[in-house]
């Protein structure tokens, strides 16, 4: 092969893989322990294994936002980024995103003081209390569900997490209702020593989530079965397993 045909073959390569890579941006807020900022490059266990996934395609080039949660949606809508990361399932999302497969297990409940020595059994031991939430999110969601099944809890929602342990902390509410990972990640980092984790109300899957309006489905169909591939060869369960979490099974 002479010089310039080799020079000629090496351009076409390059623009073949140029014209067949795809950029996806994948928006997230500041929700330790599954994504947070170091140094200014955006970290964590979903960012580890969206990054696996999109080598794993061969094609999708990953750019990751941690922002404010409700500019982090607006960008998605906007058509600014094209997924949300790490969310939970609910109805609304269903309408607009489609899934990956669940990536992570964790589970809400509810905080309390460590003063409170009421033994907590059943969903209706938090009636006339008043709950802290995070909101809008899924969690404040899910509140919303257990308030109608319990009509004279009160839920104080806030606009970042932080500051509902923080009201909980001095009584000024009674309870907050948390990821339970998230919570502990804020008690630690908080320094917050009088406040403990007393009712699991059920398990939840964190995915990534793609807007339904600017993400072809064939292209989640390649991200999930690239994550099907890792996840069989236990490359996503090393991932998982270095963040002390529990990994979810494919669905």
């Amino acid at each position: 092969m002479n010089i310039k045909l080799f020079f000629w073959v090496i351009i076409f390569v390059f623009n073949f893989i140029g014209l067949n890579s795809l950029e996806l941006v994948f928006n997230t807020q500041e929700f330790a322990p599954f994504s947070y900022n170091i140094d200014g490059v955006v970290s964590g266990p979903g960012v580890d294994v969206i990054t696996a996934v999109c080598e794993k395609t061969g094609t999708i080039k990953p750019t990751f936002n941690l922002l404010p949660w409700t500019r982090a949606q607006q960008e998605v809508k906007d058509g600014k980024a094209h997924a949300l990361f790490l969310i939970g399932k609910n109805k609304e999302r269903e309408e607009t995103f489609y899934f990956s497969h669940p990536i992570i297990i964790t589970e809400y409940g509810f905080f309390v003081t460590t003063d409170n020595k009421k033994e907590f059994k059943d969903i209706v031991d938090f009636k006339e209390m008043t709950v802290g939430v995070y909101g809008p999110s899924n969690t404040a969601t899910t509140l919303e569900e257990i308030k109608e099944k319990i009509k004279d809890m009160k839920i104080d929602q806030t606009v970042d997490d932080e500051s509902g342990f923080r009201k909980l902390s001095y009584n000024r509410i009674n309870a907050v209702f948390s990821n339970i990972d998230v919570g502990y990640a804020l008690l630690k980092k908080l320094n917050i020593k009088n406040v403990k984790y007393v009712y699991s109300y059920k398990k939840i899957k964190y995915y990534v989530g793609f807007s339904k309006q600017f993400v072809d489905k064939k292209t989640v169909d390649k991200f999930n079965d690239a994550y099907t591939a890792l996840y069989k060869e236990k490359t996503i369960k090393n991932i998982i397993d270095g963040y002390q979490m529990v990994i979810a099974p494919l669905e």
